[in-house]
């Protein structure tokens, strides 16, 4: 059996294994558009001014929810399960069958971009049809796909590399959720952050991809400048991610 056939199945197993979790695959999918309903009732209603362009807050927190939508498909959830499976030994028995590891993380990244795509389409769906927000076509539609697949690879490295820090599967959720929430809140994807913000503020933010990916992803929506410099900082985040992964990755739980 070829590389090409191990990962497709392996890709299956972990797809299977994901909906037999019927209560974290429906907070994956419901997450997202749950935030989505909440932001856009509370600060969704008048405009905002994004690459020179004036629209709605609802369009805004759609593409806001879409990032959102995949970090957590491809950070949150690769993090906190990969250190669940470790503690419990799944990984280390894992790395001891024939299957060669690089097929099982590839696989990991594969079902992690299918999830990211069809949060994706449903946030997308559910803000066009409920706010009538803008969907990316023609060429923002290829810039937009681009950053996804960019953005979802990268943040998946990130949730390889980050659980090296985690000593423990209880550990899990409020690491990754630290590290994650405030870079969020930083980059705007909850509140907007206008022009009049502090410099520190802005300056922070693009220290991290968070914000670099939201920029690209809103430019899709909203047809504003699109800036292949993002596209290259999340990617080189991705690659330091891939490095991390590969020196301090661990397969065994930790004593």
């Amino acid at each position: 059996m070829n590389a090409t056939t191990m990962t497709l199945n392996q890709v299956r197993y972990v797809n299977k294994a994901f909906w037999r979790n019927p209560a974290s695959a429906f907070f994956t999918f419901a997450f997202p558009l749950m935030f989505l309903a909440i932001f856009t009732a509370l600060l969704g209603n008048g405009d905002i001014v994004i690459g020179g362009r004036t629209i709605s807050l609802s369009t805004y927190y759609v593409a806001g929810m879409t990032t959102f939508a995949v970090i957590t498909a491809c950070y949150n959830n690769i993090a906190i399960s990969l250190t669940f499976q470790r503690d419990l030994g799944v990984l280390k028995r894992t790395n001891g069958t024939p299957l060669p590891a690089a097929v099982y993380l590839a696989a990991r990244v594969l079902h992690a971009l299918f999830v990211s795509l069809l949060l994706v389409v449903i946030t997308v769906t559910f803000g066009s049809l409920l706010y009538d927000a803008e969907i990316p076509a023609g060429a923002d539609l290829a810039r937009f796909l681009t950053i996804l697949a960019v953005g979802a690879a990268s943040f998946c490295a990130l949730g390889f590399a980050v659980t090296a820090i985690i000593p423990n599967a209880d550990a899990a959720a409020p690491i990754v959720n630290a590290t994650i929430l405030p870079v969020l809140f930083l980059s705007g994807i909850f509140i907007p952050i206008g022009d009049n913000a502090p410099a520190w503020l802005t300056w922070t933010a693009r220290i991290f991809p968070v914000k670099h990916f939201a920029d690209a992803i809103q430019a899709g929506f909203v047809g504003a400048a699109f800036h292949w410099y993002d596209v290259l900082v999340v990617a080189g985040w991705g690659l330091a991610g891939v490095l991390l992964a590969i020196r301090f990755f661990s397969w065994e739980p930790r004593t």
